[in-house]
């Protein structure tokens, strides 16, 4: 087959070619799932519409192998990830948070993987690259999905090769569609959108100037809040840390129709620059409803939109991918239970709601801050109130699925069950309850605990000597569940986890835990989605711990 012929048949079929679909297209392919994505462009990026990459979003990276060419791509190592609030670019600086350069980053106790600066220009390339690198994975450019049928069996998509000018019908076992707001999949499937709606109207002004830098003694930051008598109006990103520049104008379309006015108020001066991009946009508040139907899901953009402020849109819809990825990949290879597609839904859609609040409260926060006229004093109070909200990347990590069908709860989850969705816990991030990201840790070997997880179900076993686990294991051999064991005997590792033993999912999410095994069947069927949900379950609230 050539790189631009079109299957008839794949087991997954991804509609889109943004990050979201790519990050699916790559998860799939890492675990060998026949799949094909189409998308109805030719594939450019022209607009850094996301300009950096979440840690989260980076330990899939990592996962990929790709994480170390994402952060170095483009951001030079010594500059900082300032976010730096200024009247004008040589006026006052108010305020400024600080942020590490890449060359001061050591290990992260959080993390093996910081939040890095990778704008999409040059981040939707990388996961091109890397997916088409795949043997089982194929990605058609200017292949558009027109519609579909769906049944028991599958799904039966009406495609149109564009360059071509030519129709196809492809059989698919499962469709997902990350083809953005205004796409096909979940206009077909008539899902409604919840949520506050349209939360302004905002202009994109992409330019190129060497000049602007050198204008100035702010020097590098990621981010300029631009602050003046009228308040928080605008911010602009450094897109490469060298002549590639983003303004964003929060709400005010007039300055579209003079951008050179826009820059200049940025700046305090006009300086040399050419604009290379120039769009109007609307700043949403959506969640769908539903996240799909039968054998037909969405991911990403068409499940959910939300202020770019505070980068939890694309961070939300990769986490999406990974967790769909393992799901059909284990209906695909026959070992998922006839509930398991079901959770992607229940998990996932808590998550969104929980990150779209977020981005809009913190939007907010940074729209009510008073203009300079009010006193400096006056704003800065409110500024202080606003940042710990700002690139939290430990606030992005703090959830867990809470209530999972999939995941078997402890004994004293029943006191968390009562409580209403979003309530605060103490709980710290990435505790290793089920349903939480399984914490990261470095081991001795250099290596982090994130690194043991692969395509298939891990259990740690902690302690020296570490338990037993046979039964469990011979309970997944039964069921074709794939499942590796893992002893580790470093106390501080283990303290970190808190029991002896510890299962983990394949998107590195807590399934199950315990010092002992109980019913081992009873667990694996559980986690791999065969046993139907109980009704504790199903009034069990799902989603985030974070209070929001």
């Amino acid at each position: 087959m050539t790189d631009t012929e079109i299957p008839a048949k794949t087991a997954v079929l991804i509609a889109g070619g943004g990050p979201v679909g790519l990050a699916l297209a790559c998860e799939l392919g890492h675990r060998g799932v026949d799949c094909l994505l189409v998308e109805k462009r030719d594939g450019s990026i022209t607009l850094p519409r996301m300009s950096a990459v979440s840690a989260r979003n980076m330990e899939f990276c990592r996962r990929w192998g790709i994480a170390d060419e994402v952060r170095n791509a483009i951001w030079p190592p010594s500059h900082p990830g300032d976010f730096i609030y200024v009247d004008n670019l040589r006026g006052t600086e108010l305020a400024r948070i600080k942020k590490p350069t890449l060359a001061e980053w050591g290990k992260l106790d959080y993390t093996p993987e910081g939040g890095c600066q990778c704008p999409q220009i040059y981040f939707d390339p990388i996961l091109a690259r890397h997916a088409a690198s795949l043997a089982s994975v194929k990605l058609r450019y200017l292949v558009r999905l027109d519609g579909f049928e769906q049944d028991e069996g599958g799904v039966r998509a009406q495609i149109t090769d564009v360059a071509a000018e030519a129709q196809h019908t492809i059989a698919a076992r499962y469709l997902v569609g990350c083809d953005g707001p205004a796409g096909v999949v979940r206009k077909a499937l008539g899902i409604g959108l919840g949520g506050r709606g349209v939360l302004a109207r905002s202009v994109n002004i992409f330019f190129r100037s060497a000049e602007l830098a050198a204008l100035h003694d702010k020097g590098w930051g990621r981010i300029y809040r631009l602050v003046d008598r009228t308040g928080c109006w605008a911010e602009l990103i450094a897109i490469d840390g060298r002549e590639l520049w983003r303004l964003t104008v929060f709400d005010d379309v007039a300055a579209a129709e003079a951008p050179a006015a826009a820059l200049a108020r940025v700046a305090g001066t006009g300086f040399p620059h050419t604009i290379l991009s120039l769009s109007t946009w609307e700043r949403r508040d959506f969640v769908a409803e539903r996240y799909g139907e039968g054998r037909v899901l969405i991911a990403g953009d068409a499940a959910h939109e939300c202020s770019p402020t505070g980068g939890l849109g694309m961070h939300t819809g990769l986490e999406e991918a990974m967790n769909l990825a393992w799901k059909l990949g284990a209906m695909v290879e026959g070992w998922g239970g006839a509930h398991l597609v079901d959770t992607y839904e229940m998990e996932r859609r808590p998550i969104a709601m929980r990150n779209v609040a977020i981005a809009t409260r913190t939007f907010g926060a940074i729209r009510s801050i008073p203009g300079t006229g009010t006193g400096p004093a006056d704003w800065r109070g409110d500024l202080g109130r606003m940042a710990p909200t700002e690139g939290s990347e430990q606030e992005k990590m703090d959830y867990a699925y809470d209530g999972s069908p999939i995941c078997v709860p402890d004994a004293a989850d029943g006191a968390r069950a009562s409580r209403p969705h979003g309530a605060g816990t103490a709980a710290l991030p990435r505790a290793t309850r089920p349903g939480a990201c399984a914490p990261h840790a470095w081991l001795a070997d250099g290596r982090s605990t994130l690194d043991l997880f692969g395509k298939g179900f891990t259990l740690l076993r902690f302690g020296a000597p570490a338990p037993g686990a046979a039964a469990l294991a011979a309970a997944a051999q039964t069921r074709g569940v794939p499942f590796t064991e893992v002893a580790i005997a470093d106390e501080a590792v283990a303290a970190r986890y808190g029991t002896r033993l510890v299962l983990v999912r394949p998107d590195g999410h807590v399934a199950w835990r315990g010092d002992g095994i109980g019913d081992a069947a009873a667990i694996i069927d559980r986690v791999r989605g065969a046993a139907a949900p109980s009704a504790q379950d199903q009034r069990r609230p799902l989603g985030a711990t974070a209070e929001v």
